[in-house]
């Protein structure tokens, strides 16, 4: 996809949805990096009736560390992987408050340390809790940025890389909240709804489809 196009795209996007966010719940840094971090194969939806339980008794490291892992493991067994994530979760509140005073970390090398913590994680929580211009990609991401040629590549990181080279420094803070949201809800996995999405014009996706019949 050209330049010329790709800031196109962003600016159908931006007419769309001036100010995109996550659709996870939060109230601070380390309320958004429990509620990502349980997010992994979980919707968002099933993280949010978990976590306004969960942070209206604890919500912050020191309080869930005092719940205990098999406290915390009350609140959020409604979540896939609920065992493996609850370890991760005391962990990390114990790394948070031994080493940054109970505060979240705003550097990407301290986040990844932290136990569950990937790259996207990371992303996710300097993006939205801190306001840095980077790209988390997950798989409606990845599938959006091949699909309609705008950042195509065979790996996550490969994705991102391209992403950060591609689109205009004034669309990069809200990027990947933008292309999240159309791939959730228009340029779906099994069959993207071509016949009402706005960038369908901009996007070079072969085998656009038409809507369906009544």
């Amino acid at each position: 996809m050209n330049a010329a196009k790709c800031r196109a795209l962003f600016e159908t996007l931006r007419e769309t949805n001036p100010s995109p966010t996550t659709e996870l719940e939060y109230s601070s840094p380390f309320e958004l990096l429990i509620a990502v971090l349980l997010s992994a194969q979980a919707t968002d939806v099933g993280v949010n009736k978990a976590t306004r339980r969960l942070f209206a008794i604890a919500n912050t490291p020191q309080k869930i560390l005092a719940l205990g892992e098999s406290g915390l493991i009350e609140y959020i067994k409604t979540i896939g992987l609920y065992k493996t994530k609850a370890r991760h979760v005391m962990e990390t509140c114990r790394i948070l408050v031994e080493r940054y005073g109970g505060k979240v970390p705003a550097d990407r090398e301290a986040l990844e340390a932290l136990p569950g913590v990937g790259r996207k994680t990371a992303n996710v929580v300097l993006n939205t809790a801190f306001g840095h211009p980077t790209v988390a990609v997950d798989t409606h991401i990845f599938r959006v940025s091949n699909r309609t040629g705008l950042a195509p590549g065979k790996t996550v990181q490969a994705v991102e890389m391209k992403l950060l080279e591609v689109v205009p420094d004034e669309f990069l803070h809200d990027a990947h909240h933008w292309l999240i949201l159309h791939g959730r809800y228009v340029c779906k996995a099994r069959k993207p709804e071509c016949w009402h999405c706005a960038i369908e014009t901009l996007c070079e996706y072969p085998d656009k489809t038409l809507p369906p019949r009544l």
